[in-house]
């Protein structure tokens, strides 16, 4: 099944849900360590990025300095589709908050600062219900 492109679609669909849990970023050379499973990785020349739950990062002994909510877009967005990570950086941003995208082949996943996840909830569900009228 294709994913929606209609950013209007996109916007009142989307369902943010959180993930459980504390969320870090940080940063390896030389592969994955043992023992740790990543939820995201992105290959950098500086290094390959981890984004894995704090307790896992502690562990394995990894510096981080960033802990993050993961929010899940349940809308089944695109690839191509335009303006959903503008809209919703948009609307967080307005509040001051910082959110970090993380593209899948079926959903956006969002990294906010921790402390502001239940705030960022608030905010893109009230995105949603603007959308759905017409008012975003």
């Amino acid at each position: 099944m294709p994913g929606e492109t209609d950013l209007r679609r996109l916007l009142t669909d989307m369902r943010p849900e959180l993930n459980p849990g504390r969320y870090v970023f940080t940063t390896v050379v030389g592969g994955i360590p043992p023992g740790v499973t990543p939820a995201v990785t992105v290959t950098e020349p500086e290094g390959l990025t981890l984004v894995l739950r704090q307790e896992d990062a502690e562990a394995a002994g990894l510096r981080y300095d960033y802990v993050a909510g993961w929010l899940v877009l349940r809308v089944h967005s695109a690839l191509d589709a335009v303006g959903l990570t503008a809209a919703v950086a948009r609307e967080l941003a307005g509040a001051g908050m910082s959110c970090n995208v993380v593209a899948g082949f079926h959903h956006d996943h969002l990294f906010v600062p921790y402390e502001a996840t239940d705030r960022a909830l608030e905010l893109l569900e009230g995105l949603s219900r603007r959308s759905a009228v017409g008012v975003a």
